[in-house]
């Protein structure tokens, strides 16, 4: 099977959630593990990512964090192509980072014992 470099997909998250009540503080906390418990991982603050080897994977997310979102607050959940997340640009202390690495999906073996 041919692997075609555009089949990766990322699925991005990004919200801004309120957090002065007791109430919305929990449901921006349930929400932040709803997106650890699918897979994504922190990026930046309020913004997560996840990476699938198909584009049709990058979308399956998309019902389950609909049904998690939290009832105040804004997010927004953006997909691109691994094509399009390789050519972003990434600075940390106004040095750029290499931003071509994809995560592993799944770790059976580890070799560092």
């Amino acid at each position: 099977m041919k692997k075609d470099k555009d089949n990766g997909m990322w699925t991005l998250v990004m919200y801004d959630l309120p957090i002065t009540t007791r109430e919305d503080a929990g449901a921006a906390n349930r929400f932040n593990h709803l997106l650890s418990d699918l897979g994504f991982v922190r990026v930046q603050y309020s913004v997560y990512a996840r990476y699938t080897p198909t584009q049709s994977g990058g979308r399956s997310a998309l019902k389950y964090i609909k049904a998690g979102l939290p009832p105040h607050g804004n997010v927004r959940v953006l997909c691109v192509t691994d094509n399009q997340w390789s050519d972003s640009l990434k600075y940390i202390d106004k040095k750029q980072q290499n931003t071509t690495e994809q995560p592993g999906l799944l770790t059976l073996f580890d070799d560092e014992e």
